[in-house]
């Protein structure tokens, strides 16, 4: 069984700096194994803050420059560092993972609210 643990989240003031884990655990993690982030803000739609697939690292406009996405292979683990955070970064934070050929997987949020 599949699992992804989120941690990392919280309260921080405007300009400060969060660190997001995501452990995952009953999968393989490969180098083709897709790895991101997500996050929904009240009243908003899930939108993509970054991603890794197929060694290509992409972020949202939004965020470039201030989050770094990361991965460790061999700990089945995706970072996601966020720094210079702004009020409108607060949202509900997801990881994902989609193994090589299957199905994606999500963890349970974790929320980050910045407050001005």
């Amino acid at each position: 069984q599949v699992q992804l643990v989120e941690s990392g989240g919280g309260w921080v003031q405007a300009g400060g700096s969060l660190r997001l884990s995501c452990a995952a655990s009953g999968v393989i993690f490969s180098i083709n194994t897709l790895v991101g982030w997500y996050r929904q803000a009240p009243g908003k739609q899930r939108e993509l803050v970054a991603i890794i697939t197929s060694g290509i690292t992409s972020y949202a406009d939004s965020v470039k420059g201030r989050f770094t996405i990361s991965r460790d292979n061999a700990k089945n683990t995706v970072y996601l560092q966020m720094n210079s955070l702004k009020p409108e970064d607060t949202a509900v934070y997801y990881c994902t993972i989609r193994p090589y050929g299957g199905q994606s997987y999500w963890g349970q949020g974790t929320q980050v609210t910045v407050s001005s």
